[in-house]
């Protein structure tokens, strides 16, 4: 190979030498920037939320909430609805980032139904579902042909059905699952005729009725007490303890483990118990 081509040679390695170094120190560089971005943190993640509740007694004990994680850091703001249908709506949206309202069977109609991503982060409390009277002290004391309220939607329908079933009032057919219908009543022997009504309505209802199962919230808004109350179902091992639910995919974060922190504890059970006089139970 001649001079000149040595020459070329030499200088075309240079350059291509040049290069293969920036390029590398580029790399580097660009390796150096990534290891030194900051690890999320949470407070650099979410220091403010909202939370949906049902409107009531709750917003009392919501409030120890919301104090006890401005102590932790978390700013809880609560959005106030007035029926069981919107929490979930506007968690499912992200126009809230977690709610407090509902049970395990009703959540898993509501993703049955409505394809919602919603997943339990923490629970709350248990409120049994009772059935109560104006008329009657005495479950034994209702007439032939009485009239019974159940709320109407389909986890609390299943759960009212078998408060009846549990007094003898009502026989469900074998295998019914915790959905029950009226159209799974197999036996009737007192012929009480059923009134489906929207679980906000039917506690109010009560006086144009012999009696009828209420929530035990629906029920304390609607005047309805301990004296009233002539069935309620067991406590024990109670496949309805509501909770705080997230959307899927954040039940991990750290802001979730702060509001569930923020909500078990003696300060909001003493609220809880105060607000709910012995009708609700801490359930966690």
């Amino acid at each position: 190979m001649s001079e000149r081509g040595n020459a070329s040679s030499s200088l075309l390695f240079s350059a291509i030498s040049r290069r293969a170094a920036l390029a590398a120190l580029f790399a580097s560089a660009v390796t150096l920037a990534g290891l030194a971005q900051p690890t999320p943190s949470f407070a650099e993640d979410k220091k403010s939320i909202k939370v949906g509740i049902i409107s009531g007694e709750d917003e009392d004990v919501w409030r120890v909430v919301v104090a006890q994680a401005a102590e932790k850091g978390l700013t809880v703001e609560t959005v106030v609805f007035n029926d069981y249908t919107q929490p979930n709506e506007a968690l499912e949206r992200g126009e809230i980032d977690a709610n407090a309202f509902q049970h395990q069977p009703y959540l898993d109609n509501q993703i049955k139904t409505q394809g919602y991503h919603i997943v339990r982060v923490g629970y709350t409390g248990v409120w049994p579902i009772g059935l109560y009277s104006k008329k009657y002290t005495k479950v034994a004391d209702l007439p032939e042909g009485a009239v019974i309220g159940l709320p109407n939607d389909p986890s609390n329908e299943g759960r009212a059905l078998r408060v009846l079933q549990n007094e003898g009032v009502i026989k469900l057919k074998d295998g019914t699952g915790i959905l029950a219908t009226t159209a799974d009543i197999a036996e009737n022997p007192k012929k009480v005729v059923i009134k489906e009504l929207d679980a906000g309505i039917v506690g109010r209802s009560v006086e144009d009725l012999d009696a009828a199962v209420v929530n035990t919230d629906w029920a304390l808004k609607s005047g309805l007490g301990p004296d009233n109350r002539i069935a309620q179902e067991p406590v024990a091992d109670n496949p309805y303890r509501n909770f705080i639910a997230v959307k899927s995919g954040n039940e991990n974060e750290a802001w979730v483990k702060t509001m569930v922190a923020s909500y078990q504890n003696e300060a909001v059970k003493a609220e809880f118990d105060k607000v709910y006089k012995g009708t609700g139970i801490s359930a966690y």
